[in-house]
C-alpha cells in the first residue's frame, strides 16, 4: 500500500512540471521554420520566414503562396531547392528540411517561370 501512496504524488510531480517541456519539445519536432525567397519578377511576400508542419506538401505550399501573393488561377508558381532543384508536389517540407535544411531553416525559392533544374 505505501506503494501506492506513493505512486499518485510522483505523478503530480510529473504532470506539473515534464509536460509542459515536452509538448514544446514535441511542437518543436512537428513545426519547422521556411524561409521563403522570390525569384525573378515573382511578387515578394513581406513576410518571408514562416513556422508549418512537417508534413505539408510542396503542393500545398505552393498552393498557399499562390493564395498568399493572389495570383491568377492559370499563372504556374515553381518551388525550389538550394536553387538547383524543384522538389515533387507530393515531397513533404520535413523531409527536405532534414536533407537540405541549414541553420535550423529550410530556404525555399519561388518563382512564376524555371528557374534552375
Amino acid at each position: 500500500m505505501s506503494d501506492n501512496a506513493e505512486s499518485p504524488v510522483e505523478t503530480q510531480k510529473e504532470e506539473s512540471q515534464p509536460p509542459a517541456d515536452d509538448s514544446t519539445t514535441s511542437d518543436d519536432k512537428k513545426k519547422i521554420d521556411v524561409l521563403l525567397k522570390a525569384v525573378g519578377d515573382t511578387p515578394i511576400m513581406k513576410t518571408k520566414k514562416w513556422t508549418m508542419d512537417r508534413v505539408r506538401t510542396i503542393q500545398s505550399l505552393s498552393q498557399f503562396i499562390s493564395r498568399f501573393l493572389k495570383l491568377d488561377g492559370t499563372e504556374q508558381l515553381f518551388i525550389y531547392v538550394n536553387q538547383s532543384f524543384a522538389p515533387s508536389p507530393d515531397q513533404e517540407v520535413g523531409m527536405l528540411f532534414d536533407c537540405f535544411g541549414s541553420d535550423n531553416k529550410l530556404v525555399l525559392h519561388y518563382c512564376k517561370s524555371q528557374a534552375w533544374g
